[in-house]
Parts: C-alpha cells; structure tokens; sequence
C-alpha cells in the first residue's frame, strides 16, 4: 500500500469515527502487509537461485581455465623435455666427433714430427751441399778472373751496360711501332668521328647579300617615296642608315648597305609606308621607330627561339638578345646564326662521339662567335670579345674558353675548345657556305703565293683547297731541314700579320732530295 492510500485510510477512519471501519481497514492492512511479505521472499529466493547459478557457472569456467592452463604447462614442459633430449644427444654426438678428431690430430702431429726430423737431416745435407758449391763457385770465379784477367765487378757492369744498349734499342724500336700505330689509328679515327658527325647533321644554307630588293606593285609609288624634290627617299636614308637606289628597274627599289639590321628596318618601313599610303618626313620617322622597336622585340624573340630549338637552357637574356642579332649578321657571306646553330649542333654530336658532355659543347658552340655581334666596337678580336663577354654574364669557365681558343688567340685549357674549333672550320669550310667576290678571292691567293715566294731558297708555292692551305717547296740544297722548319713558322707569322682571310691557313714546307744517274 502506498503513502497516499494509507493517508486516506487513516483520514476515513477517524472522519467515519467508528470503531469498526478502523478494525476492518487495520485487517486489510495487515493482510496486504502478509502478501507483501510473502512476494519479497519468494522474490528473494528467485534472486538466491540465479546467483548461485551463476557461481556455479563461473566456478565451472574456472575449473576449465585451471585444467586448460595445466594441460598447456604439461605440453610445454614434455616439448622442453624432448627438446633437452635432443641437445643432449647432439652434445653426445659432438663430444664423440671431438674425440675422434682428436686422436686423428695426435696421429697427424706424430707424423709431422716425423717428417719434421726427416726434414732436418736432409736440411743438414743441402747446408752441406750448398757449401761445397759455394766453395766450387769461388774456385771457378777465381779460374775466370785469371782467365779473363777481369774482376767479377768489372764483368757485371760490362754485362749490364750491354744488356741496357740491348734494352734501349729494342724500346725506341718499339715505342716507333707505337707511335705509327698510334697515328694511323687516330687519324682513322678522327676521320670517322669528323664524317659521322657530318652526316648526321643536315643544315640549311644561308647566304647574305649586301643588297635588299623592295617590290613595289607600280612604278607610280617610286614617286611617292622620292617625295617633292627628293625629300622623302632622304629622310628616309637619313633616318635608316641605308642607301636608297630608285632606278629604272620596273617595280623594284634596291636598298643597300652592309648592316643587314639597317636594311630590315628599311624595308619593313617602307612596306608599312607603302601600305598606309601617308608618306612625309614625319610620318617616316615615326615609323622607322615603331619598326626599329619591333625588330628589338623580334630579336629577342629569335634569341629564345633558337635556344629552346637546341636545347641550351640558363643563358643570361643579355646573350639571348645577342644570339637573336646572329639572324641579321653575316660572315664571308654565311648567315651568322645558321652558322652558330650549325657548329651547335656538330659540337655536341663530335662530344658525343667522344664520350664528353654534349650540353657544353652545343653551350660553346653556339656562343662561339657572340663577339661578331656586340652593340659596341673594340679593338678586339671577336673571339676574345666573345670570350669576355660570356665572362660577364656568367658561363663557366671551360665554355668560356672554347669562345676564346676557337681561333688560337687564347690558349686551350679544355677538349670543348679543339672540339669547337674543329666544327667552326668544319661549319666555315662546307661548299656553299661561304663566298667572296671572285676578284677579291684570286688576289687572296696570289697574294699567298707571292708572299711565300719572297723567301729564299723557296722554288714554288701552290695555294690549294681555297686558300686554306699553302704548300711551299724549297731547294734540298739550298735549306736545311732545321730551317725548313723555320721558313715555315716565318711565313705563317707574316700571313697573320699583314692578311686578312677566314678561318686558318696551313702552311706546308716540302724539301725533297733527289738522286738522279744513267745507265749507259
């Protein structure tokens, strides 16, 4: 019964106020206390059963972890005993091999002893041997020396000068053969890396011209250019630089000038002149700027271009901007940056072919000639300028080196220096890649000859391969072969003095004797 029924109970018993509703409602009460009681004990005994239930399981599962865990010990401890068995054994088996090689090894030791003693006397013998010998070999030196009437010194060192003449001759004989096998191979060699590299390499020729020609669509713009009085064409020529020809050559005009940047801006603005149709001094020297700018750009355009085109990364954007200038130089009529990206290109396959870096080389030999196209104009050899130039800008130095040997006038210090100079000859020689008036050229051979003739003792001079070697043949009696040697060193050092020529010239000095009779 709850708080609130019992309250209300009490409340109506004491409101009924009779005796017999309080006898019957305490009855009630105790009844239900009773059966109150009655349910909590067999509640209690419900509980009591589940606990030792649950005893009884958990003393079971620990019976069985306690068996378990004793059954494993048990397995345990019968695997370490069979694995102590069999130590046991293996320690018996190798107590048992001990002691047989023991015995085996007292029964060697007894033998050595043996042959020990056995030894001895017989090293009692050779003792005894060697000293008669040595008594006979005294004996029959002493014979020698009466015979011969040397002493053994005298002997040995006659004995070993002749085997060192003997031994010299035999070497240089050799070190000959060496060296004619050495020569033949090399050149072989050479030959073969110099004509695979060429053949691997196809490169479009370039030549320049002095001379540009407009096209224009009729003889009536000529006119226009000229302007009132002529004032056009020299505002024109004053503004670019370059010479303006208008002659009668039906819808051409000619410019003409040295600097082939000159004659691009000149053309280019007299293309945008004609096109736009305004044409006055003004308008000519606006537009010759806006071009010379636009020529800047194309430079530096062509710079990056050719770099990205051969690979060669990293270079300052000073020797970029000169790299794109090579497109509107020229040498001995070659294209300068065809040239460059030629000799490029022979480098790294040449490098290659000799096991060097082929970064460096086609490096070097694109930058080779970057002294043929400075803003400014030293007294310097390009190749010196060039040299001083990477320099500043921050090449290494073997490149910058090979910039600078490539025609001699630094020393080498490098194999990416001959590799360079070998392909800016190879790139200069090539049929077609270079030209000269020809009046010019035959007076440069002339002149060649002429100037090895001027020696004396000298009989005749042949200027082959297009001036590039000068062969001279000297009287047999009239000059020794120490001054064969020196005429040839005195005229190479007179042609670098007083002419001017492409590339390099070898001089060959011939002196020959011969021996002429009859047979009657």
């Amino acid at each position: 019964m709850s708080i609130i029924e019992l309250i209300i109970g009490l409340t109506a018993g004491f409101l009924g106020g009779g005796a017999l509703s309080y006898f019957l409602w305490n009855k009630a009460l105790n009844s239900k206390k009773a059966r109150i009681i009655a349910e909590a004990q067999a509640e209690g005994e419900v509980i009591k059963k589940d606990k030792i239930l649950q005893a009884k399981e958990k003393f079971l599962q620990m019976k069985a972890d306690h068996e378990k865990y004793i059954h494993e010990k048990s397995a345990d401890v019968n695997e370490r005993e069979s694995q102590l068995k069999q130590k046991d054994n293996q320690l018996n088996q190798r107590r048992e091999e001990l002691n047989k090689k023991q015995k085996e090894f007292e029964t060697q030791k007894r033998e050595v002893e043996i042959i020990k003693e056995n030894l001895n006397v017989q090293l009692q013998r050779v003792e005894h041997k060697s000293e008669e010998v040595e008594k006979m070999y005294r004996q029959q030196l002493e014979k020698l020396e009466q015979l011969s009437g040397l002493s053994a010194e005298e002997a040995k060192a006659q004995l070993v000068e002749s085997l060192q003449e003997e031994a010299k001759a035999q070497a240089i004989s050799y070190i000959n053969e060496i060296m004619e096998e050495a020569k033949l191979t090399a050149n072989k060699e050479a030959k073969k890396i110099v004509v695979k590299s060429i053949q691997r390499l196809a490169t479009e020729t370039a030549i320049e011209n002095a001379v540009t020609v407009f096209h224009i669509e009729s003889d009536e713009i000529k006119g226009r250019i000229i302007g009132r009085e002529g004032r056009n064409i020299r505002a024109l020529e004053a503004a670019t630089g370059v010479e303006i020809v208008v002659d009668d050559t039906p819808e051409a005009i000619v410019l003409s000038a040295f600097d082939p940047v000159r004659r691009e801006i000149a053309r280019l603005a007299l293309h945008q002149l004609v096109t736009d149709g305004r044409i006055h001094p003004a308008r000519i020297e606006e537009v010759v700027a806006k071009v010379k700018k636009q020529i800047e750009e194309e430079i530096i355009e062509t710079g990056k271009r050719t770099t990205i085109d051969l690979g060669v990364h990293g270079l300052h954007p000073e020797l970029i901007r000169l790299i794109g200038k090579m497109k509107y130089r020229s040498s001995y009529g070659q294209n300068l940056l065809q040239h460059s990206r030629e000799v490029a290109n022979l480098s790294a396959i040449m490098a290659a072919e000799l096991g060097l870096n082929p970064k460096k080389a086609k490096r070097a030999g694109l930058l080779h000639d970057i002294g043929k196209v400075p803003d400014d104009e030293p007294e310097l050899p390009h190749a010196v300028l060039g040299m001083k130039l990477a320099e500043k800008y921050k090449e290494k130095p073997d490149i910058c080196n090979a910039i600078g040997a490539h025609h001699d006038e630094v020393e080498m210090q490098s194999l990416l220096a001959p590799i360079v100079q070998v392909c800016d000859a190879i790139s200069g020689a090539r049929p077609g890649a270079r030209r000269e008036i020809v009046e010019s050229y035959i007076k440069r051979l002339k002149d060649l000859e002429d100037l090895a003739l001027s020696y004396p003792g000298v009989m005749k001079t042949y200027a082959i391969q297009a001036g590039r070697e000068l062969r001279v043949i000297v009287g047999a009696d009239k000059l020794t072969d120490q001054e064969t040697e020196q005429l040839s060193y005195d005229i190479s050092k007179r042609i670098q003095d007083e002419m001017t020529y492409p590339g390099q010239i070898k001089i060959t000095v011939i002196r020959e004797t011969r021996a002429v009779s009859y047979a009657k």
